[in-house]
């Protein structure tokens, strides 16, 4: 598990994301951690919030090296030298990285992993910038949010662009098991953790993760905002197991798009005059991408 002390910020979703995703199993598990906020706020030296084995990476190689550690795993045991353990469950691997490591800089290492086809488990927390290094821009920015590298302005109103598509990426590859979840929906996420690591292959999830100091949003709503954006649809909730593709959670009702950006305050610019067909937009891009969903589950 993960100890108490850690120097994550009031609020980060990503504190709760390991804790959920730990408590998801009982196999002995080695965990690879891009540089980001929970490497920075989880090893200050000397001290370590881990109590299980743990690697810390680079921004751009954490799945590179947990496919290393996996693949001298599979090794040892052909040769017969691992030692004899009480446990004798075999190892689980994981990698974990933000956005900007996953996304952006270890897409690279990431889709290598996954096409050689490795058995581990990445999960990436999506809290949507460049949060530990200043808040910029990252491809997982959703359009029309404010950050340090596209600011609201007089110039622009925030990201000009959407949102890349990493599940659908990730899914490309033909892995085992691909989905998404939140932290507010722990159920959901913790079984969709125990089937990642019980699928014989390559398996990612994506994960909400909110932020507070970036999204500019209150601690005390994490949760709410975990919520809110399954229930507005901006982050639906699926898995795609062997090539199957399955919705986990239906919103009774779909709420409007705006309840999710309200209350965040790196889109109060899109609620000023003049701003509006920047919110219709939003909206009517939620409500494309869900429709097409509902469309897939049919086939």
């Amino acid at each position: 598990m993960v100890a108490p002390g850690h120097r994550l910020c009031t609020g980060c979703g990503a504190g709760v994301i390991i804790r959920q995703m730990l408590m998801s199993t009982d196999y002995p598990i080695v965990v690879s951690n891009a540089t980001g906020c929970v490497e920075v706020c989880t090893s200050v030296y000397p001290y370590t919030a881990w109590r299980v084995p743990w690697i810390h990476n680079g921004f751009e190689n954490a799945a590179a090296t947990i496919s290393g550690v996996e693949a001298a795993y599979k090794s040892m045991k052909r040769r017969g030298d691992l030692p004899a353990r009480k446990n004798d469950k075999p190892i689980k691997f994981i990698a974990l990285g933000g956005d900007g490591g996953t996304y952006d800089i270890g897409l690279q290492s990431l889709s290598g992993a996954l096409e050689r086809g490795h058995d581990f488990l990445y999960i990436c927390y999506d809290n949507g910038a460049y949060m530990n290094t200043g808040i910029q821009r990252s491809s997982a920015s959703p359009f029309g949010a404010n950050t340090t590298t596209s600011p609201a302005g007089v110039m622009i109103q925030g990201k000009q662009e959407e949102r890349k598509d990493l599940t659908a990426i990730a899914a490309a590859h033909n892995i085992p098991y691909v989905a998404t979840a939140s932290p507010g929906y722990y159920m959901d996420f913790t079984r969709k953790v125990s089937k990642a690591l019980e699928a014989k292959g390559p398996a990612f999830i994506n994960v909400l993760s909110v932020c507070p100091l970036g999204w500019k949003s209150e601690p005390e709503e994490s949760q709410v905002l975990a919520r809110l954006g399954v229930e507005t649809c901006f982050w639906p909730l699926f898995e795609i197991e062997n090539g199957k593709f399955r919705l986990t959670f239906r919103p009774n009702v779909k709420k409007p798009v705006v309840e999710y950006l309200k209350r965040q305050g790196r889109f109060g610019h899109l609620f000023k005059a003049g701003n509006e067909h920047m919110l219709a937009h939003i909206q009517q891009r939620v409500d494309e991408e869900w429709g097409r969903l509902l469309e897939r589950e049919k086939k």
